[in-house]
């Protein structure tokens, strides 16, 4: 492929043209820092592009983490909403990317229903914002409406409407709570509510945010809501949000209270219990000419212990035998992988 000369190189040609001799641009070896070209000085040379506007200030590790975390809020938020409307209400995590504020300021509808959230311990506050095209389908199944042929006005909530949004971030407060109670236990309250997110200003314009982007459908009805998270506001507990740190967690805690739900339940749960008394294999033959007294012999011995199956499981060894008019299997120990019976 040709060559692109830079601006040196062309206003030298343009001057060799009129004095009729041309001058070197540059001294072989010298290397050029602002250059659009690479010289043979510098061959290795890597060049990555940054944007000083958008800084990346949480890792991909951490991202991942943050994603990871809110899948879970929007189970439980879906399935809390689901029963509050007596309808299906899916939620789930769409995107999720770091920008500035003021990008995701200008990046919203106006009117739409934006609420600042605080979140104690943790200083400053998150913003939860939920779209006009799925916040006036919900208000309208909460009056009886039938969303049939809803139509969505171009207008902020009044303050009716807004006394039914709260039932819904009120919900979405508890979830992100139980969401967040992983990493740090949380206090979430709801201290202000605007239409026009642009007059809202909790952090610089150029402040680095992590927005969560999730997508609601109701029916036929589907909307977006966003809950912006400012890196002020995680900077105390970002290392807690890596991966590992969050797998490790996981797999430490230990929920007792669910723990002891689940084997309450579990009590009652019923096992089939079996006992096989031996095995073997004959042909079809002998099986179709079997008749009443005919005697089937195993390798096994009648005085070979057996194997007690527990859910189709070999769990004990012992022996078959009668208890009070019933038949019963006495344990002698637990069954072995190495057991052959």
């Amino acid at each position: 492929m040709p060559e692109v000369l830079d601006q040196s190189e062309v206003d030298a040609l343009l001057a060799a043209v009129d004095s009729g001799e041309v001058k070197e641009v540059a001294q072989e070896g010298e290397l050029k820092v602002f250059s659009r070209r690479h010289h043979g000085a510098a061959p290795d040379a890597e060049i990555k592009p940054y944007d000083f506007k958008r800084p990346e200030r949480v890792s991909k590790e951490q991202m991942r983490a943050i994603e990871n975390l809110h899948e879970a809020f929007s189970r439980n938020f879906g399935a809390s909403l689901s029963g509050f409307l007596r309808t299906i209400m899916e939620c789930r995590v769409s995107n999720i990317e770091q920008m500035t504020f003021s990008e995701f300021t200008h990046s919203l509808p106006n009117p739409t229903c934006f609420n600042l959230l605080s979140c104690e311990p943790l200083e400053g506050s998150m913003c939860l914002e939920i779209s006009p095209l799925i916040v006036y389908p919900v208000i309208d199944r909460l009056l009886g409406g039938s969303n049939a042929d809803l139509f969505i006005p171009q207008r902020p909530l009044t303050a009716i409407e807004m006394r039914l949004v709260g039932k819904i971030i009120a919900r979405a407060m508890s979830a992100l709570k139980e969401a967040w109670s992983t990493v740090l236990n949380l206090e979430f309250k709801l201290t202000e509510s605007e239409s026009n997110p642009q007059l809202v200003q909790i952090v610089p314009p150029n402040e680095v945010v992590v927005v969560v982007s999730f997508e609601l459908k109701m029916g036929g009805r589907a909307g977006t809501m966003s809950l912006c998270i400012p890196y002020n506001v995680t900077e105390p507990v970002i290392e807690k949000l890596s991966n590992q740190t969050w797998a490790a967690y996981k797999r430490n805690k230990r929920d007792v209270k669910l723990r002891g739900k689940v084997a309450t339940q579990l009590d009652a749960a019923k096992l089939t219990v079996k006992s096989v008394l031996a095995e073997t294999s004959i042909k079809l033959s002998e099986l179709m000419s079997l008749q009443v007294g005919d005697v089937i012999l195993t390798e096994k011995p009648a005085t070979a212990p057996l194997t007690l199956l527990i859910g189709g499981r070999r769990k004990h060894i012992g022996h078959l035998g009668q208890y009070r008019g019933n038949r019963a299997f006495k344990v002698l120990r637990a069954y072995q992988p190495k057991d052959r019976v």
